[in-house]
């Protein structure tokens, strides 16, 4: 078992920046891909970046890419997404997430149903 918990939303101008952290406890942090989700009201969950169990890996939706960073510490089983020029249309709850089998597949890194573990969320609103 896992337990996923995030840390680092508020409330930010457009233009600023904010570092999501995610701490994992239970089973070894670096066996698992590590992913970061984000849902809007009314929208589904979408994935915005991830990262490869050994770290030498990264995906970032088109939306993020330039403006988002993910990295991960293996030593302090801490996940990091670094948010800049964040935009209005960024506002949405971020969900920390892990999948178990390590696969760098895109059908497994793509879709939430294929994350095993899944943190509480936390909201980050991006003010114009």
């Amino acid at each position: 078992q896992v337990q996923l918990v995030e840390s680092g939303g508020g409330l930010v101008q457009a233009g600023g920046s904010l570092r999501l952290s995610c701490v994992a406890s239970g089973r070894t942090f670096s066996s698992y891909t590590m992913a970061w989700f984000r849902q809007a009201p009314g929208k589904e969950r979408e994935l915005v970046a991830a990262i490869s169990r050994s770290g030498d890996m990264t995906y970032y939706a088109d939306f993020v890419k330039g403006r988002f960073f993910i990295s991960g510490d293996n030593a302090k089983n801490t996940v990091h997404l670094q948010m800049n020029s964040l935009k209005p249309e960024d506002t949405a709850v971020y969900y920390c997430a892990a999948e178990a089998s390590g696969l760098w597949w895109w059908s497994r890194i793509s879709s939430a149903n294929e994350y095993d573990y899944w943190g509480q969320g936390t909201q980050v609103t991006v003010s114009s």
